[in-house]
């Protein structure tokens, strides 16, 4: 049986979603939970990797095992032992042709920005940017975004020689929107790339505080190559919204 999950967690004290050598992770934290449920080690597949102190309101991951419990159950069970900061929301069986990374066909990224000073409450889950921010320049900026283009200037190196196939990615969405003093820039394509999103944002917020042009977004995008300019905003701003499936 193969089971599709949907998590929310809050990233703060995790190493990203991805298991890694000597760090705690979100994925780490689930198999663990699952190991004593099921009294087996059980191996679940994420939709993608998410950034150390990135945050996720619908992570969709997979695993396969023959419970027969029914979804809401093995929700419940997984709720019993896992920490207060992840959450499993829904478990659904699929068919054994789901993948929760390869079948996804887009996702959605938001990252909250808040206008001015952050309390101590809110300051783990957004970026505090000054309040002079012009948001029809920020619109503008999000706007130029929007397309298929390369987006190898907002893309990190990964790191151990590791190349993507195509850095051309299809962001069919980047809109802004605005609830009292929090700002969230939210971004939609077919995939992103290591940092690309904090680099978006970094780069769009900038503009809005005036201190890059707008063209340079274009340039940017024309010359597909990572700049000094290109800041990648803070990880705790950042939240995995949604993912999509055919």
């Amino acid at each position: 049986m193969r089971w599709k999950c949907t998590c929310s967690y809050d990233g703060s004290d995790y190493a990203g979603w991805q298991k890694q050598p000597e760090q705690l992770s979100v994925q780490q934290v689930i198999e663990g939970v699952l190991a004593k449920l099921l009294k087996e080690p059980v191996a679940i597949q994420g939709s993608g990797r998410t950034d150390a102190g990135v945050h996720a309101l619908e992570q969709v991951f997979h695993f396969d095992w023959d419970w027969r419990h029914g979804g809401k159950s093995l929700v419940k069970a997984l709720h019993a032992l896992l920490p207060k900061s992840i959450r499993v929301e829904s478990a659904v069986e699929v068919d054994a042709a789901f993948h929760s990374r390869f079948s996804a066909v887009s996702k959605r990224y938001r990252y909250r920005l808040k206008l001015g000073e952050a309390d101590p409450f809110q300051w783990p889950y957004c970026w505090p940017v000054p309040a002079q921010l012009d948001l029809n320049l920020l619109h503008a900026a999000m706007q130029a975004l929007v397309g298929k283009h390369d987006f190898a200037a907002f893309a990190a190196n990964r790191g151990s020689g590791l190349e993507y196939e195509t850095t051309v990615r299809q962001l069919t969405e980047a809109k802004v929107s605005q609830d009292g003093d929090f700002v969230d820039l939210c971004f939609r394509a077919d995939g992103f790339m290591y940092k690309m999103v904090r680099s978006l944002a970094g780069t769009v917020v900038n503009v809005g505080l005036g201190r890059l042009p707008l063209s340079e977004i274009v340039a940017l995008l024309t010359s597909a190559q990572r700049a000094p300019l290109v800041q990648a905003a803070p990880a705790r701003g950042l939240y995995l919204e949604k993912v999509f499936y055919s």
